[in-house]
């Protein structure tokens, strides 16, 4: 369930950096002379207003860095490691009688088992 609210609060947090981003008006352009451009000098001036979004971009920043980083402790708490498939099969497909024998190898001396080579 928390890890919904972290991808929720990422995704907000993401919105505004974007808007922010899109807001900021690093050389005469961008959105904010596109919608007048004078809002910014009611607010306190064109100076204070670079200075509050430049800001709010690095707080920004730093709140999703800081998200992204909780989340990923969250979903390796959350999600327990599986066990390895290979291990399944091979639990899975091993005798439960260990006292089976081994297949005899004919090419070892002293191999009862094996048959003796025959001249010709």
């Amino acid at each position: 369930m928390s890890l919904y609210i972290f991808i929720t609060l990422i995704a907000i947090v993401a919105f505004l950096l974007i808007l922010i981003i899109m807001v900021q008006n690093p050389k005469g352009g961008g959105l904010d002379a596109s919608f007048g451009g004078g809002g910014g000098a009611m607010l306190g001036g064109v100076q204070q207003t670079n200075n509050f979004l430049d800001k709010a971009t690095w707080y920004l920043f730093g709140i999703m860095v800081v998200l992204i980083l909780l989340s990923n402790s969250v979903i390796i708490k959350t999600s327990a490691a599986p066990e390895s498939q290979v291990k399944q099969a091979i639990e899975n497909h091993m005798p439960e009688d260990n006292s089976a024998k081994p297949m005899p190898n004919p090419m070892l001396d002293g191999n009862k088992d094996a048959k003796p080579e025959t001249k010709k």
